[in-house]
């Protein structure tokens, strides 16, 4: 395993993190016991970083990562979120991080998580409704109650990144980043690489479209929020551009193959190349899943290889150049099916 720093936070974690959103229900089924099996193979093979949020699943992956970790929990850096609140009866979501909702989600994320405090926290998403500074004032309050040991920020931008940096010492900011989206690395990156702060890379297979799985005519289930098509504002899955892009998914795995690789391996090793990348969060439900994502370390990317990646990268379809309005996001997940538990 390789591990890598935040800046000169202090923070450390593996390269490859693991990312729990897939233990929301938005992804599809998935088996507890798979999940759990998944956590404790990660952690034998050098993986420390695991990241959750409250709202994947309304509290679901929380309570499972937490019962997951049980004994091992102080083993690994645990990553969660505050920020957005959410009525369990309307399923809907808002972004709110008022200084008082930021500690009062951090609380209920404790208790679901069974541990007293979190290595890092993050506001999920930006509030245009709250100054930065109470945000940050929050931050600033649950690390001196020791509630969280670092902090950071999720989705904001370069001028987000410099104005919270002034009052809080943000050490990390999780954005989406994977071939068919590189707008955070022209828009943030190198703002983020200038204060010292961290990327830590959600969606590094396209959410899904880089495994190699997906194949023309795709059927979602009823619960998966992909299949409205639109990823982020990018039409990555509609009917149109869903054969276009795994046409290039199939060129890509060619160059896989070349170089005695998998697909999802050359994917997280090429989001893993950016130097201002700390950790690129891998979605995993089964241990062979983790298994196969932590191989992306071995796998080394010349600059000719890179350019021939940029060149295929080139025929895909749906991507735009602009971020979408990040206010609007977190409500793009469909509601569950009439009649399901809320999670």
């Amino acid at each position: 395993m390789e591990y890598r720093s935040f800046g000169e936070s202090g923070l450390q974690s593996s390269a490859i993190g693991f990312g729990c959103w897939e233990m929301s229900g938005l992804y599809g089924a998935f088996d507890n016991a798979e999940i759990v099996a998944a956590v404790h193979r990660a952690i034998d093979l050098g993986v420390t970083l695991f990241d959750t949020a409250p709202t994947y699943g309304f509290g679901q992956s929380e309570e499972i990562l937490g019962q997951a970790l049980g004994a091992r929990r102080k083993d690994v850096v645990l990553v969660s979120k505050t920020a957005i609140s959410w009525d369990p009866r309307s399923q809907t979501r808002k972004y709110d991080s008022r200084y008082t909702t930021v500690k009062t989600i951090n609380e209920a994320s404790l208790k679901r998580l069974g541990t007293d405090y979190l290595d890092l926290l993050l506001i999920h998403w930006p509030d245009a409704d709250t100054p930065l500074a109470e945000t940050m004032e929050a931050l600033n309050d649950l690390v001196k109650e020791g509630k969280t040991r670092y902090v950071g920020v999720s989705n904001y931008t370069a001028f987000e990144l410099e104005e919270s940096r002034k009052t809080a010492p943000i050490c990390a900011n999780q954005v989406g980043y994977n071939l068919f989206d590189r707008r955070w690395e022209r828009q943030m990156f190198p703002t983020a690489l200038g204060l010292g702060i961290g990327i830590m890379a959600y969606g590094p297979m396209a959410h899904g479209l880089l495994t190699g799985t997906m194949r023309p005519g795709h059927q979602w289930d009823a619960n998966d929020w992909r299949g409205r098509g639109t990823i982020f504002g990018q039409d990555l899955f509609g009917a149109d551009t869903l054969p276009r892009n795994l046409a290039v998914v199939d060129q890509l795995g060619r160059i896989a193959e070349r170089l005695d690789t998998s697909l999802p391996r050359l994917a997280l090793a090429w989001v893993l190349c950016h130097p201002a990348v700390t950790v690129a969060l891998s979605g995993c439900r089964r241990p062979s899943e983790i298994e196969e994502d932590v191989k992306a370390l071995d796998v080394k990317l010349d600059a000719g290889v890179l350019s021939e990646i940029d060149g295929i990268m080139r025929g895909a379809a749906g991507q735009v150049e602009h971020l979408p309005s990040r206010h609007h996001e977190p409500n793009r997940v469909p509601a569950l099916a009439a009649g399901a538990t809320p999670r």
